[in-house]
């Protein structure tokens, strides 16, 4: 009974989809007919009718149909929208792989621990070269997977090592849309009473191909992967360096604080360091084949159509599209991809700023994403970002901190940040962000520069939260406080006390603004140990606010530079 079903529901979509291609060949702008059709077709693929190769087939048969449309009128958008679908299905991960881990796989961190303070502070390898942090809680174990997914336990993951205590870690969702999430963090508590000064320890993680990691569109995790680091523990009395994530003195964010930084390139690992999670990104190899091939084709009927018109937006647009996806498909996995378009696509994305000003901050937006995967996948592309710092507002008793500057890059959108989850100082000032999204997979993050950018109020902070070694933050000269978020509907969900409060004709009294905003320092700050923070410069910024933020804040030393008692 079940099969002959599966073959009525077979035998209907392959009607539906004749007829849809009666109606497109008929109009090639019959924007819905090409809606049905990727209707009807995800359907189909979703059921496997025919295996892969029946897949590939049809997928060919589709760029040739929708190609037609292209060449007839290479400005209808009904064509173009049809082809993009086409591409999401042609590179369409199968499910959730592994992108990138902390610590990477085969790394040494170098283990100071104090009984008394129960504080840990690592020596770890870093693109900078050996890096310092101090964790109070114990050495955070990070997962970034390639989308969001969820059932990361001790079931599917499992941690192993003579260290560990015999109760399961707990994994932590990084994200503030509940349990799904691309980033997953739990806590290697290390017990003191197992410690041998010397000794070399290692660390095992297996993230098993078990029906459990399963991701938003309901594919599982099929990839099993196994990872291994080690730790080189002592004991001390004394914490003798209090880390890259402590605040012993006011930071200066000044520029003048700032020089590049020197590499010795004998001693630079940064291309190791990207490189080291392996991922078997083989798959199918006649299906990759298949993928190149087409991705190959259509690139050439783009720009063949630019040939002939040259601001094509459509066009253009889709040859980004095309390119992005041709070095992703070609580097096999993400971390080893070797990105030979990125130029080009850039230019596009300027291009296109230009001839189609009104979708200008979608592109914008794109230009950002790429910039920032050119700027974190490469030795030479990253040094130009790695500086140092050193003066009198500095960190960890006056000694030198490395950091990554990305500022002054007209960056409206943040990404590929899970190749910088090593990253402790980080300065994205002097930019056009208006949301930080993403930024809470750094958990390793100690120092944060956000001035002068477009963010509109606290609640954009958000993200920040998840980052629970967090101690100094700049957020000066944004416009924090003039787009305030009404917050009465989240405090008054009773409709009674809705119906009392909205009288129309009644302004916002001051105890109303005041709720507003200690609503949103609370949704950005509650749990953070900051002692450090500036915010000179924002709407926001009056004497009421700073008694909020200090209050909200118990641990800050330092608000605008200026000591906090």
């Amino acid at each position: 009974m079940h099969g002959i079903t599966a073959d009525m529901k077979k035998s209907r979509d392959e009607d539906e989809l004749k007829f849809t291609t009666k109606k497109i060949n008929e109009n090639f702008s019959n924007y819905s007919a090409w809606h049905n059709r990727s209707a009807i077709l995800s359907h189909m693929l979703k059921n496997k009718y025919g295996g892969i190769s029946a897949k590939e087939q049809e997928m060919t048969e589709e760029y040739e149909l929708v190609r037609q449309a292209l060449f007839t009128d290479s400005e209808d958008q009904s064509g173009w929208f049809y082809h993009l679908w086409l591409l999401g299905q042609t590179i369409a991960p199968i499910g959730p792989k592994l992108e990138m881990s902390w610590p990477s796989n085969g790394s040494q961190l170098i283990i100071d621990f104090n009984e008394q303070s129960h504080a840990y502070v690592s020596d770890f390898d870093t693109p900078f070269g050996t890096d310092r942090c101090m964790f109070s809680e114990g050495i955070p174990l990070v997962l970034h997977f390639s989308e969001p997914v969820k059932g990361v336990n001790a079931s599917t993951v499992t941690v192993s090592s003579l260290l560990l205590e015999s109760e399961s870690l707990v994994w932590r969702p990084i994200s503030p849309h509940g349990l799904q999430a691309k980033t997953w963090v739990t806590l290697l508590k290390l017990p003191s009473t197992k410690f041998r000064a010397g000794e070399t320890y290692k660390v095992q993680i297996r993230v098993a191909d078990t029906l459990g990691i399963i991701s938003l569109n309901g594919y599982n995790f099929t990839c099993p992967t196994a990872l291994d680091f080690s730790l080189d523990v002592h004991t001390m009395t004394t914490i003798r360096s209090t880390g890259g994530n402590s605040v012993t003195v006011p930071l200066a964010w000044e520029a003048d604080f700032f020089f590049p930084l020197a590499i010795d390139e004998n001693k630079f690992p940064i291309e190791l360091h990207l490189d080291s999670l392996s991922i078997d990104g083989s798959g199918n190899q006649e299906n990759t084949r298949w993928q190149q091939e087409t991705l190959d084709r259509e690139i050439k009927v783009c720009r063949e159509l630019l040939e002939i018109e040259m601001d094509s937006k459509w066009a253009k647009l889709t040859l980004a599209r095309l390119l992005i996806a041709q070095d992703m498909l070609s580097g096999g996995s993400i971390l080893r991809n070797k990105r030979m378009h990125t130029d080009e696509v850039l230019q596009l994305f300027n291009d296109l700023i230009e001839i189609d000003p009104s979708h200008a901050e979608y592109y914008k937006d794109q230009f950002s994403l790429i910039l920032l995967d050119k700027v974190s996948s490469g030795k030479q592309n990253l040094q130009e970002y790695l500086w140092d710092s050193k003066g009198t507002g500095s960190l960890s008793n006056g000694e030198r901190n490395k950091w990554l500057r990305l500022h002054g890059l007209s960056l409206s959108r943040l990404g590929s940040l899970e190749q910088l989850l090593w990253v402790q100082r980080l300065d994205i000032s002097h930019n056009r962000l208006q949301s930080i999204d993403g930024l809470e997979a750094l958990q390793l993050l100690g120092c944060l520069n956000l001035s002068h950018n477009l963010l509109a109020n606290f609640t954009a902070l958000g993200p920040l939260r998840q980052i629970k070694t967090l101690r100094a933050l700049n957020i000066a000269d944004n416009k924090i406080g003039a787009h305030t978020v009404n917050s009465t509907r989240f405090s008054f969900p009773s409709a009674l006390n809705n119906s009392s409060i909205s009288n129309a004709d009644t302004t916002r009294d001051a105890d109303e603004e005041n709720l507003e905003i200690s609503w949103e320092i609370t949704i950005a700050f509650k749990g953070l140990h900051l002692r450090q923070l500036d915010i000179a410069g924002n709407p926001a910024n009056d004497e009421k606010c700073r008694r909020l933020l200090m209050k909200t804040l118990p641990s800050l030393k330092w608000l605008d530079g200026t000591s906090v008692n």
